[in-house]
């Protein structure tokens, strides 16, 4: 038991699929996992573990930003023997050539967070996925014919921010967009440190829910329960773990 889980050792799977929402957390356990059981409800962040295809996967919410993120996912790896965490989860495009409802396999995660100064490096840690994950992610997704593009996100600490108001032409030449990040969301960065320093695994795949430069977005009822795309992608990438 920790401080944010209330569960003991053998109550998560080695592989955890991690979205940010504990209503989408119930939906994947009620609609893709079998014989799923309860193990963690402190604060509503449902936590479930039951299996899929045979083997056993847990999935909990993270809360929304990467203090969030960073808690559950430090808790997960260091106290009850976890291994994987792939989070799910949605963002908003920067590249024009990315439509809403593509999938986008965090290869790399920037940040505008402070989130590394803990570490006292003696420079800019890069946050990356597992190569591990991301290959295999990546081969289940084109078998899956998904729509998908892997390259770097940016978890920004804002969502809400002085860049709200700005033209098509301003949003695409932003400082970001123009670096070929493909999208924003607000957790990937913490979570990947958190695996580095604790030499575990972490992968951030995203359904784009929104286009920042086309203004086109998905309501909240579509992002709690129609992301089965992605869904089904990250079960079928836990089973070859």
């Amino acid at each position: 038991m920790t401080p944010h889980i209330n569960a003991s050792l053998g109550d998560f799977a080695k592989t955890v699929l991690m979205p940010g929402d504990p209503l989408r957390s119930k939906f994947i356990a009620e609609n893709f996992l079998e014989n799923a059981k309860l193990v963690n409800n402190v604060r509503g962040i449902q936590g479930y573990t039951g299996t899929y295809k045979g083997k056993e996967v847990s999935v909990m919410a993270s809360g929304m930003g990467m203090p969030s993120i960073a808690i559950y996912s430090y808790e997960l790896f260091s106290f009850f023997g976890v291994e994987n965490i792939i989070r799910i989860g949605s963002a908003g495009a920067l590249q024009e050539n990315i439509k809403v409802r593509d999938i986008i396999l965090g290869m790399g995660a920037c940040t505008d967070s402070n989130f590394a100064d803990q570490y006292t490096l003696p420079g800019t840690f890069a946050p990356i996925a597992s190569y591990k994950l991301l290959k295999i992610c990546e081969d289940v997704a084109k078998e899956e014919g998904a729509r998908i593009h892997i390259g770097n996100l940016v978890s920004s600490d804002r969502f809400y921010s002085d860049t709200l108001g700005l033209t098509k032409e301003e949003l695409s030449s932003s400082k970001w967009a123009k670096m070929g990040v493909l999208a924003v969301e607000m957790e990937a960065a913490a979570l990947y440190m958190n695996a580095a320093r604790l030499n575990k695994n972490a992968l951030a795949i995203c359904t784009v829910s929104d286009h920042i430069i086309t203004g086109e977005a998905t309501s909240s009822e579509e992002r709690q329960s129609s992301f089965t795309e992605m869904i089904k992608i990250a079960l079928e990438t836990a089973t070859k773990l």
